[in-house]
């Protein structure tokens, strides 16, 4: 065991929605391994990763949800949603319909989950041509 895990601290449920691979799983990833997913793998329902930091010698565990963007995953989001304490909406720059779904997930989160916190993330704006971001 870790010096983290003896200490009695805050433990925190995030979900991170959006449309299908708008790089949800990557910016998770890239957050809790510091590692970089390049390659697109579909996520099948849900799956969680962990990060624990010690912020002002209070040991902080955060629980990653990453959830499906699918529609075929719509009936199981309740499930997932349950117990959140804040959440990221995802959207690509390269995929204009993920930043039109934003006020949909909205909506989702604010119905299962009620009043948590929300943070709005644009993903791959490193992928997006320069003189296309200026003419918008």
């Amino acid at each position: 065991m870790s010096k983290n895990d003896d200490k009695k601290g805050f433990v925190f449920k995030i979900t991170v929605i959006g449309d299908g691979a708008v790089g949800k799983t990557s910016l998770i990833k890239k957050y809790t391994q510091g590692s970089f997913q390049k390659d697109y793998i579909k996520t099948l329902g849900a799956q969680f990763s962990k990060y624990d930091e010690e912020i002002n010698g209070e040991n902080c565990k955060l629980f990653f949800w990453d959830i499906a963007g699918q529609d075929e995953w719509n009936f199981m989001r309740p499930t997932f949603y349950k117990g959140s304490k804040a959440a990221i909406i995802v959207f690509s720059h390269t995929d204009d319909e993920s930043f039109e779904h934003i006020p949909d997930w909205h909506e989702d989160i604010k119905k299962y989950c009620g009043d948590i916190p929300i943070v709005l993330f644009g993903n791959k704006l490193d992928l997006v041509d320069e003189d296309e971001l200026n003419d918008t």
